[in-house]
């Protein structure tokens, strides 16, 4: 049986539609809730891969957090054993331990459906996917340096480190490839509009733009568990 360990870092960070590309390929999710007290394993183990979810947190914030910095051990002990893929605060965790920056409430947020630019990198996941590209976002935290080493991949507007690579097979991305519109009802409408948001505006783009959205990452997703 293959299985892919799941790492959630908050109650509202699930794996969404990932559940469904992995079960679609006959890959079972084992789902470590660290937010809840679940140990986070120091290694990978026989897992043929590692997700990392968000969470409204920094990669370094051990104080809130203690199980961030096992997790960033994790992080280094299945980096180039197995494809690792970070996203949102799971793609901050990459960069920082890695040698680059995350820094907190830095520029302008990034909230709902969002276009993010494809840059002409070499790279297994993104061949064939056109210029732009739409994605769901959630965040104002973002990573201000890369790795030494990192391959940039995705751009946006407020957010100019969207997508990176490290070695062949470690990928953090920004946004939220596994969110769909479901998850974006549920948000809290007060903090949206403190934020400049419309929460209404965000749902219908989150609806107009789901055939779209479940396309792009369900594709991207599928290549990175093609890696297994």
């Amino acid at each position: 049986m293959t299985t892919v360990l799941i790492i959630e870092n908050d109650r509202e960070s699930g794996p969404g539609n990932l559940l469904g590309w992995l079960d679609d390929r006959g890959i079972t999710p084992v789902i470590v809730r660290a937010w809840d007290g679940e140990p986070v394993p120091s290694s990978i183990g026989d897992h043929a891969a590692l997700i990392m979810l968000g969470g409204g947190l920094l990669p370094d914030e051990d104080d809130r957090a203690p199980w961030l910095s096992v997790e960033r051990d994790l992080l280094r002990t299945a980096h180039g054993r197995v494809p690792v893929l970070g996203i949102c605060l799971g793609g901050q965790l990459v960069a920082h331990t890695f040698g680059g920056e995350v820094r907190g409430k830095y520029g302008l947020p990034e909230k709902g459906v969002t276009a993010l630019t494809v840059l002409p990198a070499d790279d297994a996941l993104l061949e064939g996917l056109p210029s732009t590209v739409w994605a769901i976002e959630s965040h104002q935290d973002q990573i201000t340096r890369l790795p030494e080493d990192a391959v940039l991949l995705m751009s946006s507007e407020r957010c100019p480190n969207q997508m990176l690579r490290v070695g062949d097979r470690t990928w953090g991305v920004q946004f939220h490839p596994e969110v769909a519109a479901d998850r974006v009802r549920r948000w809290n409408p007060e903090r949206l509009r403190s934020m400049g948001f419309d929460p209404d505006t965000l749902v219908a783009d989150a609806e107009q733009y789901a055939e779209e959205l479940d396309k792009t990452w369900s594709t991207v997703v599928g290549r990175f568990l093609s890696n297994l």
